[in-house]
């Protein structure tokens, strides 16, 4: 029986790969797995060595406090994959976990074949790393086209197979009628799916919301939560007492709400193409603690944090960050943008011509579970 482990290292990366896997298991139903995942994987039957929550940290400060405890995941993580002996060892994102993880299982035996998912962004900030990934990296995944030159001119294998948020925006419907009332227009939040994220940026939400409520009743405030932070969401919410907020985790509910939705905040990442691709108009918030954002401010080659952004050269969608991101200005941006449709309305006519020029006409999970078949037939 063939065998595939799979490292993630963020809820975000578990369901990546589970999109991928499941599109796997139909076709291939004869393979073993073994992960470091989450609740995304484990529905599908594949069980983690640990708690996806152990290695999930954000910023350089925050991974420094942490660096024996991942280091020790690390260590832990090469043993088990050793002892499994896959033919497949497949890395999603999260490069500074996860590609030291291939490097270690490579140096030990060079037959385990290493497929990465989610290029490290090095158009971004450490270029120099796909000259080192050349080492271990047997194939690597492209969510974008434009990242192809880096890696043809290392000369390690690649394959652009899409972005999975712009794909074709076909989920399966849901009645809303019970969460969402006829009388509200809804304004999609999302905090994160890192715990560390929506501790600093749930607080800042709530006070926006009660802002907007000061000035009016009219909306329904949605936070789009992951399966791991959902409770301490609640917990948090509840402190409050609003009752114009609703959380939710069921990706199908989460996928019907946003296309319902008049406006989104996101935090920065890739679940803001998925807004844009549903033609939703938003604003980007994020913060960090302020050494973790001078070092960053340090290494990075790009002016903005948002992805549409940096193609455009130009800031289409508002970024608050840092200081700027706090209720107060978040309040006043959005508020500003609800009245002002005409800026929305280029917003999203850049937005589309943007991820028209970037989307991949095949399907991500398709593209890659098919790589995957090829590597496990050789």
């Amino acid at each position: 029986m063939k065998k595939i482990f799979i490292v993630t290292g963020e809820p975000s990366g578990d369901k990546l790969a589970s999109a991928i896997i499941s599109k796997l298991k139909k076709n291939n139903p004869n393979i073993e797995y073994l992960a470091v995942g989450g609740t995304y994987l484990q529905s599908l039957g594949v069980k983690s060595i640990f708690n996806l929550q152990e290695i999930t940290y954000l910023g350089f400060t925050s991974v420094l406090f942490n660096i024996f405890k991942i280091r020790k995941r690390i260590n832990k993580t090469v043993e088990e994959i050793i002892k499994f002996q896959p033919d497949i060892l497949f890395t999603v994102d999260s490069p500074d976990f996860t590609l030291r993880v291939a490097d270690r299982v490579k140096k030990i035996n060079k037959n385990i074949k290493t497929i990465h998912y989610v290029a490290p962004q090095v158009w971004v900030w450490r270029k120099n790393r796909v000259k080192k990934m050349k080492k271990f990296i047997d194939h690597i995944l492209l969510l974008f086209n434009f990242e192809k030159k880096y890696f043809d001119e290392e000369n390690i294998k690649n394959t652009f197979v899409g972005h999975p948020l712009l794909e074709n925006l076909s989920k399966g419907k849901t009645d809303l009628d019970n969460l969402i009332s006829k009388d509200k227009k809804v304004i999609s939040l999302f905090p994160g799916s890192r715990s560390s994220e929506v501790k600093v940026l749930l607080p800042i939400l709530i006070n926006f919301v009660k802002l907007m409520n000061n000035k009016s009743m009219d909306y329904l405030f949605v936070f789009h939560a992951t399966h791991e932070n959902k409770n301490f969401i609640v917990k948090t919410v509840k402190n409050f007492n609003i009752e114009n907020i609703h959380i939710i985790s069921d990706e199908t509910i989460k996928f019907q709400t946003l296309l319902k939705s008049t406006f989104a905040v996101s935090k920065s990442g890739t679940i803001s193409l998925q807004i844009s691709n549903a033609n939703i108009p938003s604003i980007i918030i994020y913060k960090l603690n302020f050494i973790n954002f001078m070092i960053f401010k340090l290494l990075i080659n790009v002016k903005f944090a948002n992805i549409i952004n940096i193609i455009n050269d130009r800031e289409v969608i508002p970024e608050l960050l840092q200081s700027e991101c706090n209720a107060n200005e978040i309040y006043r941006s959005v508020s500003y943008l609800l009245k002002k449709p005409e800026l929305i309305n280029e917003q999203l006519m850049v937005c589309k011509k943007t991820i028209d020029e970037i989307k991949s006409k095949t399907s991500s999970a398709d593209e890659s579970a098919s790589i995957l078949a090829k590597y496990l037939a050789t």
